[in-house]
């Protein structure tokens, strides 16, 4: 619990400091250390199976499209770690407009998306990686 705490609290820091997406990244280490896009595709089906049952954040995704949400959260994921994906989405102002998302609710998907990380045995670094390259949209996501 404390882990998830520190990793929480790390994520906010990152995301309070960045104003803008990242450009991309300089390598594809982020990508093979996540498992490439079958790890990744694990990660983001086991948020998702986190996310529609929690209570804090579950609304948000009941009129969502699952298979599409978890193919455009893959693709990414797996631009954001420096793989050979191709992000066939909207930009992710567009995606959460008037979805009125609160810092706590924004945490608590973040919380489910560690959990997921962990449950696939994700090393810890390697986990703050890909959150810091997510923080940067953090306001295109809260609308700020």
């Amino acid at each position: 619990m404390k882990r998830l705490f520190v990793a929480i609290a790390v994520f906010a820091l990152l995301a309070a400091c960045a104003s803008k997406t990242l450009p991309p990244a300089a390598d594809d280490s982020l990508y093979h250390a996540l498992g490439q896009k079958p790890g990744i595709n694990r990660i983001v089906e086991g948020m998702l199976l986190m996310v529609v049952k929690d209570p804090r954040i579950g609304a948000h995704f009941r009129n969502v499209d699952p298979v599409m949400l978890r193919d455009k959260l893959v693709e990414k994921f797996c631009v954001e770690a420096g793989g050979p994906c191709k992000y066939t989405g909207v930009d992710m102002a567009e995606a959460h407009k008037g979805q009125h998302i609160d810092p706590s609710e924004f945490n608590a998907l973040v919380e489910d998306l560690i959990k997921s990380m962990d449950s696939q045995k994700v090393p810890v670094p390697v986990q703050n990686r890909l959150l810091a390259r997510l923080a940067a949209q953090r306001g295109e996501v809260m609308g700020k």
